[in-house]
């Protein structure tokens, strides 16, 4: 579902034109200083031209589609959206979307239909396609434009037209200048993007280095879209030019990995090493690497010239250039990779189940409504902040965690502006858990905090249920957020809006919960299967008020079942009844039985008891701890 921006529909303004024979002028984003600048006026007297009076014949693109040299970056400060553009052009299923339509978008070619300087463009927003309308009046200063403009095709405009839709978006084209590549390729493809930090990678050890190159280019060979950056050193200035031709601060876009075989010597056909190869843009269309394998250098010799055609080598300052792997994390920092994550179930890739769900951090009079708590460093609070539960079926599951803010960009005119520090922990939790959290659990994972856009979290996690608490980093702000959780299967993601259970008719006849209480059976030793020397694979289960729960199995004589459950008890008396089972392909076997006590007020209750069987002997111990409250909102 694509939805409409500020409620202009293209179709409908393009109609209005036709029939008034008139070239379209945006009223929501005019032709005036507003929409260049928040906090200035314009340096220099700024003419607002179209694309018809700048070139005899302008074209949205050219005959052959787009492509990253089609764009310069101008005076503007955005090389890190350029650059995502530059990744953009490199992959027409993710620039048609952005694109839509694009010939009946075009100028039409001399004797053609007239054409109305309307054109639209899709980006993805908090989890919906917007539609964005624009008129192609482009700011220009002495007859040229000003912020992004064609490059090697001069009469080609669909750069500049894309950045004026983007500028609309987020208020301003002055809001443009200082941004997150990461957040500009989520807009482009609706993935999410993964922030890696090459200093703490721990590159010296080759092996280091080449698995990341490895998943480098396994990410762009899915259609991932990757940029790459330096950061400055404390005596490097902000876009300053290094000896080797580098720009300190700079977003580059990557355009190919490859590693290629090489011969030498003369045994060449015997004589053969990898190298790995990484392709990059320049977004300011020129200035590139003069190191090894830069353009026309040596190295190139040991290359054939069909292997250089199909590679796409150039001679040309025009901003693309080739460097060796080793030299490239020798002189980057960070790597952004944005990743398309594929949901399409008939797919070759490997492919992920995604579930999603909008909330927010809200302010309340009430505690117990209170949704704003603040990270962990607020004690009190903390637990306040809305939670959701998710659940891992699989032995081992790879899991994406991607949380997302709205963009508060967008209200820099009016004094705000500032995107809020988030971040959200990972808590392993009761396998049965349906109500929120009240007391620290076992933390598994965390992102980072950041004022950014998104954040992401890409880990693994064994068998179990999970709580995610997506936070502010101060106790008290408020904004709506996105969340998005992708795993192998359906992890069932929901959030936990109940403190404890709701009263209901049953009360009046067996009464309201008296007690909680919380087990969990660490492990089990010494047991044996009679006149069987295999270890067995066994499970473990929980039983109490005529609810069970049941562990994973586990191969061993001392197996480790880490099962935790909650249960909220009417008869504070009745033990909870733990029963050891033998895995078997046709009847599972009852190995032993324990009862485990816990009354109101007991916490973090450790024992080791002795697993009876059937005809009374003993088959092993397992361990448990327990804790029960009076209070069913304390645990």
């Amino acid at each position: 579902m694509v939805l409409h921006y500020q409620e202009q529909r293209y179709d409908h303004l393009k109609n209005q034109c036709q029939r008034r024979r008139e070239l379209f002028e945006d009223p929501k984003f005019p032709a005036s200083d507003s929409s260049l600048y928040y906090s200035r006026q314009p340096p220099k007297v700024v003419e607002w031209k179209r694309p018809q009076e700048l070139v005899q014949s302008p074209r949205l693109f050219a005959d052959a589609g787009i492509s990253p040299r089609d764009l310069q970056q101008g005076s503007l400060g955005n090389c890190w959206f350029v650059a995502a553009i530059s990744c953009l052009a490199g992959d027409p299923s993710i620039w048609k979307k952005v694109i839509p339509s694009p010939q009946e978008q075009d100028w039409p070619r001399p004797g053609g239909a007239s054409h109305f300087g309307i054109f639209r463009f899709r980006f993805w927003r908090f989890g919906r396609w917007l539609e964005v309308v624009i008129d192609d009046r482009l700011p220009t200063s002495g007859g040229d434009l000003i912020f992004c403009r064609p490059g090697q095709n001069g009469d080609v405009f669909w750069c500049s037209l894309l950045e004026k839709a983007y500028a609309k978006l987020i208020g301003s084209y002055e809001a443009l200048d200082g941004g997150s590549t990461a957040e500009a390729l989520i807009d482009f493809t609706g993935g999410v993007s993964e922030a890696i930090d090459l200093l703490e990678k721990n590159l010296g050890s080759e092996e280091e280095k080449k698995k990341l190159f490895k998943a480098v280019m396994k990410a762009h060979s899915r259609a991932s879209l990757i940029c790459s950056s330096i950061r400055p050193s404390p005596n490097q200035g902000m876009e300053e030019v290094l000896s080797s031709g580098l720009v300190t601060g700079h977003a580059y876009s990557v355009t190919s990995v490859k590693s290629i075989t090489l011969h030498s010597g003369l045994l060449s056909l015997f004589r053969t090493h990898k190298l790995r190869l990484i392709r990059l843009q320049n977004p300011w269309g020129s200035g590139e690497w003069k190191g090894a394998w830069s353009d026309g250098s040596e190295e190139w010799k040991k290359v054939s010239r069909s292997k250089k055609e199909k590679m796409g080598v150039t001679v040309n300052d025009d901003g693309e250039f080739w460097m060796s792997w080793d030299d490239f994390c020798t002189h980057f920092t960070d790597i952004t990779v944005c990743r398309r994550v594929n949901t399409h179930f008939l797919s070759t890739h490997k492919t992920w189940k995604e579930a999603s769900v909008f909330s927010a951090w809200s302010q309340h009079i009430d505690p117990l409504k209170d949704r704003s708590g603040g990270c962990p460093n607020n004690k009190t609070t903390y637990l306040h902040n809305p939670q959701f539960c998710f659940d891992v079926t699989l032995d081992q599951d790879s899991v994406l965690i991607s949380l997302e803010q709205e963009d508060r960009r967008t209200q820099r005119s009016a004094g705000g502006g500032e995107n809020l520090p988030i971040g959200f922990f990972v808590y392993k939790v009761e396998v049965n858990r349906k109500y929120r959290l009240h007391c620290s659990a076992s933390k598994v994972s965390s992102s980072t905090y950041i004022n950014s856009r998104s954040v992401l979290l890409h880990t693994d996690l064994p068998q179990g249920r999970y709580v995610i608490l997506p936070t502010t980093f101060q106790s008290g702000q408020t904004g709506a957020f996105f969340l998005r959780v992708y795993t192998d299967r359906p992890s069932h993601l929901r959030e936990l809006t109940r403190d404890a259970p709701e009263s209901s008719c049953l009360w009046f006849c067996l009464g309201p919960p008296r007690v909680i209480t919380s087990i969990t059976v660490h492990a089990g030793s010494g047991l044996v299967v009679p006149n069987n020397d295999n270890d067995p694979a066994v499970y473990v289960t929980v039983h109490c008020e005529g609810q069970k729960v049941r562990s994973r199995t586990v191969k061993g004589r001392n197996p480790e079942f880490d099962l935790k459950a909650v249960f909220y008890r009417k008869k504070e008396r009745r033990p909870l009844v733990v029963q050891v089972w033998l895995s078997r392909w046709a009847r599972d076997t009852l190995l032993g039985t324990v009862t485990v006590s816990s009354t109101a007020g007991e916490s973090n209750q450790t024992s080791v008891l002795r697993l009876q069987r059937k005809d009374g002997t003993t088959g092993g111990y397992i361990m448990a701890e327990t804790s029960s409250s009076s209070d069913i909102t304390a645990l």
